[in-house]
């Protein structure tokens, strides 16, 4: 089955052009020694420049001066601690909770709306989150969450675009799931928030990172609920999910290793941009095709499956789910929907900015007004 993924992805990507030198104007790479020594962030900058003035046009100036900004947060409340006495505390700093406020006071359609109602599974949002923010055009800082009275913190500070993926994920209760890329643990956390999941895989392969995500668990989930089968943690190869545990999983969300743009600009370690990463940079679509293929083979008939990264890139977002899903056809005779995540956009507008122009899925987009993101996700289904 390995085989099979990789051999499919390899004809993917050709086809897709990823490797746009052609062979007649390759060159031999001049020595380290005499090469100009940037740092990774000037290098990162120069290769957005390059390739997102050309993807986005007139708006990648106002991207490029907000990724350059300082970043905004949200504050996602642990239900685990003492919720209503931190939610209190948060509205006393004139924050609000986004996620009440998108959900539970969105407008009704018009009944004469042409476009046709989404279905009950593109816009349902997972239940019981909480994440506040501070209102567009207001830079204030939350301050560092601290133990509540349960010895638990009583809020993870998070850039709040990335609880997206997990609101549109759509858990149910009594769900299992898998996050199969789950390091640092901010999203992982937020899968548990839900209160849904019967069971919770949380896999990333990188043993330095799975450190960062049992930390998380240790310092805001208590020791019953990581006691009792409900969390598993590993740190197997994702990319062979699909071959370890096939079509077992009701929800999987898959937020990729990228070129993480905003961390790419600002921090010079583990920066993907650095020389000696040239070719793990080019890979990354390969990884990110083999990865999502793998999350959709996990995932039972009827099952749903979100891609997420934090990169602008459509090599790394569109592509990918494009790629993924043909792979899944050619080589499986398995058919996934893309879900029409329109509806969803519309509730949390006013919050976060949106590309207007995905081909599929949605991005969130950085804006000096409301400066999360970018946070690319989309939302599929399995139907076979």
């Amino acid at each position: 089955m390995a085989a099979l993924v990789v051999r499919g992805v390899r004809d993917m990507l050709k086809r897709a052009d990823f490797a746009t030198v052609q062979r007649r104007q390759r060159h031999k790479e001049k020595w380290a020694s005499t090469e100009p020594k940037f740092p990774a962030t000037r290098l990162a900058l120069q290769n957005f420049d390059m390739t997102y003035s050309v993807q986005f046009g007139d708006l990648w100036p106002s991207i490029r001066v907000s990724l350059l900004s300082e970043q905004k947060y949200g504050a996602l409340v642990n239900n685990f601690a003492s919720g209503d006495h931190v939610s209190a505390e948060l509205e006393q700093l004139k924050a609000r909770d986004f996620v009440n406020e998108a959900v539970f006071h969105r407008e009704p359609e018009p009944e004469n709306s042409q476009t046709a109602a989404p279905s009950p599974a593109s816009w349902a949002c997972s239940p019981n989150l909480r994440c506040f923010t501070f209102t567009r055009g207001d830079v204030s800082r939350f301050p560092p969450a601290r133990l509540g009275s349960l010895g638990l913190m009583d809020y993870y500070l998070m850039d709040a675009a990335s609880l997206l993926p997990v609101l549109a994920l759509g858990l149910q209760p009594g769900d299992t799931v898998l996050d199969l890329c789950a390091a640092p643990g901010g999203k992982t956390l937020a899968l548990l928030q839900t209160g849904c999941c019967r069971n919770l895989a949380a896999n990333d392969l990188s043993t330095s990172r799975m450190s960062r995500l049992q930390r998380v668990l240790h310092s805001y989930v208590p020791q019953d609920v990581r006691d009792k089968n409900r969390v598993r943690v590993t740190s197997w190869d994702g990319r062979k999910w699909g071959e370890l545990e096939g079509d077992t999983y009701d929800r999987v969300l898959v937020d990729v290793p990228c070129t993480t743009d905003r961390h790419s600009l600002h921090e010079e370690e583990n920066n993907i941009f650095q020389r000696s990463r040239k070719k793990e940079r080019r890979m990354l679509p390969m990884l990110q095709v083999q990865l999502l293929a793998a999350g959709l083979l996990a995932t039972k008939p009827g099952g749903h499956v979100v891609y997420s990264t934090c990169s602008l890139s459509h090599l790394q977002n569109e592509y990918v789910v494009q790629g993924a899903i043909e792979l899944l056809d050619n080589q499986y005779s398995i058919k996934v929907q893309v879900e029409d995540l329109t509806h969803f956009r519309k509730l949390f507008m006013n919050t976060f900015s949106f590309f207007p122009s995905c081909q599929v899925g949605e991005l969130v987009i950085p804006n000096l007004m409301a400066n999360f993101g970018p946070m690319y996700f989309c939302k599929m289904c399995r139907m076979t």
